[in-house]
């Protein structure tokens, strides 16, 4: 009787062990609404997750469940904002920033200097991709305007490629191999993917959403079979983000509708079995390519799914979440509502002038951009560089509008959120 009690015991075990996302514990969960930007992990055990907007990194060894605070915005004063981390080995890494400024360590994060030894030096970093044993990509920006950096030493040295004639900006970098690989982000005509087997030295559009101020902003190509590809869209003017999805290697793809707006985040572990998520949503998981979607009711500002294997994956927002067997037993405290640009408008309806403020929390950058209320692009409004803290007062003429409802959408170094003005 004990034994069959054991043994069934045993049996539930085996048969109800599943994975399931969780918060990481013993890492700072954001004020604020902020986020981690980025996570990276070189296997199961040994991983970094970079904060952007305190500027900070943290490294784990035991698959996150501890972490170890390595730099933050004291030790590198200048209001830097963090946006992805990468290493190509246990030792030398790379962040990049929205400030016109990356930094290298050559000690596994507990030391970083800034990288100076490139011509012309990049305005920003969205994307860095370590392939092969000593090369890195890296890419910028979601503001314009577009390059490719790229080292072969290791990061000892770098070169530049303006990307302009291709995109306006770049906000994710994944390569197969040193020499094939895609830029993703945002053109003229809508986001957009491009391809690469030359290392980068000529570029092809494989891929264009169609809506202009949208955003390919994450790829992901499947564990085992690169020909499987994803990439999350993000869209526009209240138009709901989209997966996108190539089984042949990136020659076709169809397109999902996702559940928010502003979708970032992509990973999957099957062709049919993955996750989405951006600003306003946690995990929304798919269990069959993309046709329906569930809300798992956990996580909040996803921006980053990194897969490790079928069981295991890492994901950065407003904390950092990994997706195990293992019960981590930490609450999700990060499902407040993220805290978006203090915007005050001055009058709405709008017969003339639009003119409103913005309280800018810290240095920044920014596009203002017009949408009718269909999500059609209309014209780009201002690309604002903030140095400081500050208030800042706009006004546009919008006299030569027609009549009706428009979307004017702020997109931050934070994200992205929009107001509504009838304009008379």
């Amino acid at each position: 009787m004990k034994l069959a009690k054991l043994f069934f015991l045993l049996f539930s075990i085996s048969i109800g062990a599943q994975s399931t996302w969780q918060p990481a514990p013993n890492i700072l969960s954001n004020p604020n609404g902020q986020r981690f930007d980025d996570v990276f992990f070189l296997n199961e055990n040994l991983g970094w997750a970079a904060n952007g907007y305190y500027a900070a990194v943290y490294k784990t060894t035991d698959g996150g469940l501890n972490w170890t605070e390595q730099l933050n915005e004291n030790d590198i004063p200048g209001g830097y904002y963090f946006r992805n981390i990468e290493f190509l080995n246990e030792d030398i890494g790379f962040i990049g920033t929205l400030n016109g400024t990356f930094f290298k360590t050559i000690d596994g994060g507990t030391n970083w200097t800034e990288v100076t030894n490139i011509t012309p030096n990049p305005n920003a970093l969205c994307g860095l991709d370590a392939v092969g044993t000593s090369t890195v990509y890296g890419c910028g920006a979601y503001f314009n305007p577009a390059h490719i950096i790229k080292s072969i030493d290791s990061g000892d040295t770098w070169t530049f490629t303006d990307m302009s004639s291709y995109a306006n900006g770049l906000v994710e970098v994944l390569f197969l191999d040193e020499l094939t690989g895609f830029a993703s982000g945002s053109g003229a005509d809508g986001g957009l993917i491009l391809k690469t087997i030359d290392g980068g030295i000529s570029w092809t559009e494989i891929y264009n959403t169609n809506l202009s101020g949208e955003y390919v902003w994450k790829l992901q190509t499947l564990e085992g079979n690169t020909d499987v590809m994803f990439g999350a869209v993000s869209s526009v003017g209240g138009i709901n983000g989209k997966l996108i999805k190539s089984i042949d290697g990136g020659v076709n793809w169809d397109s999902f509708e996702a559940a928010e707006t502003e979708i970032q985040a992509v990973g999957f572990i099957t062709e049919n079995h993955g996750w989405m998520g951006g600003h306003t949503t946690g995990f929304q998981e798919t269990l069959d390519g993309g046709q329906t979607w569930n809300d798992l009711n956990i996580g909040n500002n996803l921006n980053r799914i990194f897969i490790i294997n079928s069981t295991t994956a890492y994901a950065s927002g407003t904390t950092v979440y990994k997706y195990t067997e293992d019960t981590l037993s930490v609450e999700d405290l990060s499902q407040e509502d993220n805290e978006h640009l203090d915007i005050s408008i001055f009058q709405n309806p709008v017969e003339t002038n639009l003119e409103f403020t913005i309280n800018f929390k810290s240095d920044d950058n920014i596009l203002i951009e017009l949408y009718d209320i269909n999500g059609k692009f209309v014209k780009r409004l201002s690309r604002d560089i903030i140095v400081q803290k500050t208030l800042k007062s706009y006004n546009f003429n919008v006299s030569e509008l027609a009549s009706g409802t428009y979307f004017i959408d702020f997109h931050n170094n934070s994200g992205r959120s929009s107001l509504k003005f009838i304009k008379k």
